[in-house]
């Protein structure tokens, strides 16, 4: 980072936060549909280095918010709620998977689960829809993460959870809701070592996905 670079950009989550920065500003708006993502102009705008902008655009336009072209840069696709439904499915089917073979290690140690629930119970409290976002994510993660499956883990991360769960909720479900109590079922759930686990995390994401 460049000296009197902004100070919200830590050096070790630089490209990440980089990345969320310019999902922030398609979300809301600043760059629309089709609009040109100029990689120099961040990369002045948040006084850093070229280098970390397009590993963050590349990392977008890998999960398909974005696009390049030959001579035409970096774009933002033009989304539509058939778009961020489309993944939801394939998630399904992967945190079925995950589900069954962590079950018995939830079960046993469900301390993630619950300190993603207690958080989630403060962001419904506070209307924080950053943060119900951010642990709504950290939860599946830590049931993905608990199957102990190195290739399951990576095909769920490359699916861009983080960026289609905030494009779905910010653009889709703007009107204030509680994510708690349903991610308080599912953990009960593994708690109680419920045979029908597997079951109520498909119906649970694909519940989630956008109605069209």
């Amino acid at each position: 980072m460049t000296p009197g670079a902004a100070p919200h950009l830590v050096v070790h989550s630089l490209r990440e936060q980089i990345r969320e920065h310019i999902l922030e500003g398609i979300v809301s708006g600043r760059w629309k549909p089709g609009e040109r993502i100029v990689e120099r102009r961040i990369a002045v705008e948040l006084q850093v280095s070229q280098t970390p902008v397009r590993e963050a655009l590349r990392e977008l336009e890998t999960v398909r918010l974005i696009e390049s072209a030959p001579n035409k840069g970096v774009r933002v696709r033009s989304l539509t709620a058939a778009d961020l439904k489309e993944s939801y499915p394939v998630r399904a089917g992967l945190e079925v998977v995950a589900a069954e073979l962590a079950a018995e290690r939830l079960a046993r140690d469900p301390s993630a689960l619950e300190h993603e629930v207690a958080a989630l119970r403060r962001a419904d409290a506070e209307l924080d829809g950053e943060a119900q976002v951010r642990h709504t994510v950290a939860f599946h993660h830590e049931v993905v993460r608990a199957a102990d499956n190195a290739v399951l883990l990576h095909a769920w991360e490359s699916l861009g959870i983080e960026v289609w769960t905030t494009l779905s909720i910010r653009w889709l479900s703007p009107a204030p809701r509680a994510y708690a109590a349903d991610h308080q079922e599912i953990l009960d759930a593994f708690t109680r070592r419920d045979p029908a686990i597997c079951d109520l995390i498909k119906s649970h994401v694909l519940s989630c996905a956008p109605q069209v």
